[in-house]
Order: C-alpha cells, then sequence, then structure tokens
C-alpha cells in the first residue's frame, strides 16, 4: 500500500527511517548485553517508534493496538521493574497525547481516537489489566521453572556425590585403616623420642579427617529403605543436642539459647535428626563471633514445625549463599562441604525444607520445616 509520506524529504518518515534502524541494531546485539539498561533503551525506542507512528499516520487503526500492547515488550523481555516503568510511562504519554489532540482540535483528524473518546479509554485500560494479568500469570510459571531447575541441579549434584562415594569410598578406607593402624603402634613406641611420635599423632589426626570425609560420602550413598522413623518431640531432641553441644559453645563463649512454643511432635529417623541439628548447630557455632550467643527457635507454622537457628556471625553473601550445598564448597578452613548436603537430604527424604538467610557481616539463619504430626 502507498505511504502518504513517501516521495520526499519528509522529516517525520526520516525520524521513523532513523529509529527503525536503531531499534534493529539494539534488538540484534540484546543477545550480548542483556542488562536492564540495555531492556530499557530497548522500550523506550519502541515506545517512541510506536507514538511516532501514531501522529504521523493518524487513520491507521493498528496505531492504538500497538499503543495499547507496549509494556508486553517487557514481558517478553521478562523485566519486572521495566514492566510497571513500561505501563505507568504508557499510561502518561498517552493521556497527554490525547490532551495534546484536543487542544490541537484535531479531533477530526483521529476519528478511531476521538469518535468514541469514553470507550477508547476503557478499552486501552481493559487491555492494560489483561497485560497485567498475562505478566502475573508469566511471572509464577518462569519462577516456578526456576524452583524446578535449582531443585534439579540440587538432585543431580546428589547423584554424582552418591555415585562418586559408592565407587571411592571403600577403597580409600581400607588402606587408611592399615596407615593408621601402624602410625598409631608406632606412636606407642618408645624406641621413637618425643617429637616424632607428637608427628605420628598429627598424622593420625589427619587420617581421622580423612576419615570423616569418608563417612559423610558414604551416608550420602546410602539408601532412604528400611530407616525407622518415629513420632519425636522437637523440644527434648533439641535439649539432647544442645546439651552435647554447649561445652563446644563455651569454648569460644558463644551461649546457646533454646525457646519452643507448644507442642512441636515430627516423624524422622531420631538418628537423622540429630545429625542433622549438630550439623545446623555446630556450623553456626563455628561461624559465630567470641561471645556472640547461638538462638533457637521452635514452634507450630501453620501444619509444619519450623525450627530457626541464629548466630551473629560473619555471614555470607549472595553469591556464597548460592553456593551452600555445593559438594566440596565450605567457608571453613577445613571443611568439606558436604555436611550442608547431607542436611539437605535429611530434609528432602522426609518432605521439609531449609532455607539459609544471610548477610554479610551480619550473621545466618536457618530455618528448617518437617511437618507437624500430632
Amino acid at each position: 500500500m502507498s505511504n502518504p509520506r513517501s516521495g520526499g524529504t519528509d522529516s517525520g518518515l526520516i525520524s521513523h527511517g532513523v529509529i527503525v534502524v536503531v531499534l534493529s541494531i539494539f534488538l540484534l546485539l540484546y543477545p550480548k548485553f542483556r542488562t536492564h539498561s540495555f531492556r530499557l533503551i530497548i522500550v523506550i525506542l519502541a515506545s517512541t517508534l510506536i507514538y511516532l507512528l501514531f501522529f504521523l499516520y493518524p487513520n491507521t487503526a493498528s496505531n492504538l493496538i500497538l499503543i495499547s500492547l507496549i509494556p508486553t515488550i517487557s514481558i517478553l523481555l521478562f523485566d519486572e521493574k521495566l514492566f510497571y516503568f513500561s505501563l505507568i510511562l504508557n499510561t502518561v504519554l498517552l493521556g497527554f497525547s490525547i490532551i495534546y489532540i484536543y487542544l490541537e482540535d484535531w479531533e477530526a483528524i483521529y476519528p478511531l481516537l476521538t469518535g468514541d473518546i469514553v470507550g477508547s479509554i476503557v478499552n486501552f485500560i481493559g487491555s492494560q489489566v489483561i497485560q497485567c494479568f498475562a505478566f502475573y500469570l508469566t511471572s509464577i510459571r518462569i519462577k516456578n521453572q526456576q524452583v524446578y531447575y535449582e531443585q534439579m541441579k540440587h538432585s543431580e549434584r546428589l547423584k554424582t556425590t552418591g555415585e562418586l562415594a559408592a565407587a571411592v569410598a571403600h577403597e580409600i578406607r581400607n588402606p587408611l585403616t592399615v596407615v593408621k593402624g601402624y602410625l598409631q603402634m608406632y606412636k606407642q613406641d618408645q624406641s621413637f623420642d618425643t617429637d616424632k611420635r607428637e608427628k605420628f599423632t598429627l598424622l593420625i589426626e589427619e587420617l581421622n579427617t580423612a576419615e570423616q570425609v569418608i563417612s559423610e560420602l558414604l551416608s550420602l550413598s546410602k539408601p532412604l529403605k528400611n530407616k525407622e522413623t518415629e513420632k519425636i518431640n522437637v523440644e527434648t531432641s533439641l535439649h539432647s543436642v544442645t546439651d552435647l553441644l554447649q561445652s563446644y559453645g563455651l569454648l569460644n563463649e558463644n551461649k546457646i539459647n533454646v525457646s519452643v512454643e507448644g507442642t512441636c511432635t515430627i516423624t524422622i529417623n531420631k538418628m537423622e535428626f540429630h545429625q542433622l541439628l549438630v550439623n545446623i548447630i555446630k556450623n553456626a557455632i563455628e561461624a559465630s563471633s567470641s561471645g556472640n550467643p547461638i538462638n533457637i527457635f521452635a514452634g507450630r507454622k501453620r501444619s509444619y514445625v519450623e525450627i530457626k537457628v541464629s548466630d551473629v556471625g560473619q555471614g555470607m553473601s549472595a553469591k556464597e549463599l548460592e553456593l551452600v550445598g555445593t559438594p566440596f564448597y565450605s567457608l571453613k578452613e577445613k571443611g568439606t562441604g558436604l555436611g550442608i548436603m547431607i542436611c539437605n537430604q535429611i530434609v528432602a527424604n522426609y518432605n521439609g525444607t531449609i532455607k539459609f538467610e544471610s548477610n554479610k557481616g551480619h550473621g545466618t539463619t536457618v530455618r528448617i520445616c518437617f511437618p507437624y504430626k500430632k
């Protein structure tokens, strides 16, 4: 179809062409520069192009449809802040455009808009509401996919670590046991001087550390079958574990405070539950500065029992928090990173959830939830 502005040096047509070229370049470059600023420029350029078309070609009905669909660009780019920005920007621009048309007495030039101004405004508002609803549904679906992806990554980590444990743990433990036995024998041999016997003690301690790593690997590879579960009183278990760790905490002047509200009972394997609590509380003690308390709270939360362990320690950055539970990733000097993996596995085996909340320099809070059992 013919363009009424073609065939000359029309400034509007030139502006139209320039914006199309610039917008096309930005769209082509977007896969390499997926930043918020880049997306903002794309939305502004697209909005400018659509409003320019609206004023250059007043009799084209599709321009009103394009104006109504401007926020859809942000939905395609999936940027929540940008979506609300484009929604507000579009409403303001259309409002000013309508006022400008009436001030310039251009009602006759825009019959599709001014012929039924109330209906046009209602249609515009309706289209924006529909896009808000579409964005809401899209964001929920994408967030659910992200959660599913994280769960898949975690399952893959457990699977990989379990396969590694099954393949090498037993083969490593046997020679370690032999070496450890000879070192213990040499340690007791009085023919060696004191200095050498102290070195044997150091070697034995390092072998104990290696055996601990192997034990953790083996616990990851053990199947859940035939593990006895029982109804556990969370308050009793917490006091039992904290009594055990109280002396460990006092070495660094870290007092463990326990608070339980109501009756909190869950169904779980008692040994695994104690292992979970020991790992989490011990981590809190080791992360805390001298003199800071470890606060443990348990209580009912709807149909779940929530256990919250908080410390006022060094905390973790967002990047460090993301890596928590990764095999062999640990912030401790002699940590293996397997303890949190074991905790994650125990919680998942009993339909629970575990969440880490932390800020660098402000401590960490671990929230563990299990289904409540009457």
